[in-house]
């Protein structure tokens, strides 16, 4: 076990409004909330890589099955579980695997394994789709001090902990290979972002994040003498001048509109200067915030590179790793994430998120149903900025509260036809 946390009791935080029809959920969700930042400190601290989250899944099950709810494994590795009776209404998505990172914020539950760590919030994720299906569960069996009163329900949430978010193409795809999706009409789910305060989220309706592929371009040629250039095939300036005039030609064959960019990240040719190199790689990703951009960017991307080191003679050859298309946020499930988080926590939580050129591979989900993804603020206010995939990334854990408040109203709303 976990030291336990402190300073959880946040009544004032979150206070209990009365109002009319649907209940406000802030208590049912502070008699969870120990348990819950329990667990995320020890998933925390026992961090686990993308398809190896064995012990993760392992505890999702186990704590899922102590309040009777009925978890099914995903194949290698995740959950999913429904609460509720009747059809599928809502699906509710969350991620569990970790980074390839050192961490360094030096906590009493920092990551246990050297280079494996949290430093993108996932524990924080599935701790609050954990927490969720629990508050849920919970109310719907009257087992919280928040009464449904009279309210009708009708459904199930589907709440799905994912496995290998950090790899391309992403888990995502087998959640939906093994049939999890067919029956669930919409999505909604959760990143954290430490540019917003806890207590506040960011949404946005269209594209949220970006599409991702890799690039690796390989040269060869006839290598020679610096001071005969002219008798070789020169892979070195072919490289220099494809890491130059492809991307912008690229944003002369591409809509400007849809954010496509090529940024290069590595370039190696040769170890000699005097020696022109028979050989030489180029590598980088390829991004853009339009799915059709994307689409068609794979044969794009194949004749450009093809002309512009066409005139040097060498030989080209293009590794494009497809990555993820973007995550793209459907109206309605936005306005679900905004109705209930003004209902849980006032009308002033919510900002606009901006477009964010990482990738995310929810984006399969919502290209197969409609869906939405918030950004939930993890910053303690005055506090320090931490950035995503750094190993001091140390998120406030009140945001765990906050994500479950939200989550499971918007899951109340949908059940009882609200929304």
């Amino acid at each position: 076990m976990t030291d336990k946390p402190q300073n959880l009791a946040l009544s004032e935080q979150y206070p209990v409004r009365d109002d009319p029809g649907l209940p406000r959920i802030a208590a049912a969700v502070r008699e969870v909330l120990d348990a819950a930042v329990e667990f995320r400190r020890d998933m925390h601290q026992h961090p686990e890589l993308s398809f190896r989250e064995h012990r993760t899944t392992d505890r999702i099950i186990s704590t899922l099955q102590s309040y009777g709810l009925k978890p099914q494994r995903l194949d290698p590795t995740g959950v999913w579980v429904d609460v509720g009776s009747g059809p599928v209404v809502l699906g509710i998505r969350a991620d569990i695997d970790a980074l390839p990172v050192q961490e360094s914020t030096g906590l009493p539950y920092a990551s246990i394994h050297d280079g494996i760590a949290h430093a993108c919030g996932h524990d924080i994720h599935t701790t609050v789709a954990l927490g969720t299906a629990v508050t849920l569960h919970r109310l719907l069996a009257g087992q919280t001090g928040v009464s449904l009163g009279d309210l009708e329900l009708t459904g199930r949430v589907r709440i799905i902990f994912q496995a290998a978010e950090e790899t391309l193409p992403g888990g995502s795809l087998e959640v939906i290979r093994q049939g999890i999706l067919d029956d669930v009409p919409r999505i909604i789910a959760l990143h954290t972002d430490p540019g917003f305060d806890v207590g506040t989220i960011a949404t946005r309706i269209g594209a949220i994040t970006s599409a991702t592929d890799t690039l690796r371009v390989t040269l060869t040629g006839k290598g020679g003498h610096t001071s005969r250039p002219q008798q070789t095939q020169d892979v070195v300036f072919a490289l220099a001048q494809i890491a130059t005039q492809v991307p912008a030609i690229l944003s002369r064959r591409i809509d400007v509109r849809s954010g496509a960019q090529l940024t290069w990240g590595h370039i190696q040719a040769g170890h000699a200067p005097n020696a022109i190199p028979s050989t030489g790689q180029l590598s980088g990703t390829f991004r853009t915030l339009d799915a059709a951009a994307w689409e068609s960017a794979g044969q794009l991307l194949d004749e450009v590179i093809g002309q512009v080191a066409a005139p040097y003679g060498v030989k080209v050859e293009l590794q494009h790793v497809r990555g993820v298309p973007p995550v793209v946020n459907n109206e309605a499930e936005t306005d679900l994430i905004e109705d209930a988080t003004r209902f849980e926590l006032g009308s002033r939580t919510i900002e606009l998120a901006e477009q964010s050129m990482g990738g995310e591979d929810f984006a399969w989900m919502t290209q197969k149903i409609p869906g939405s993804m918030l950004r939930l603020g993890t910053r303690t206010a005055g506090g320090p900025t931490y950035d995503l995939h750094q190993g001091d990334y140390n998120p406030d854990e009140r945001a765990i509260g906050v994500g479950i408040q939200i989550f499971t109203q918007a899951a109340l709303r949908t059940l009882t036809g609200a929304a």
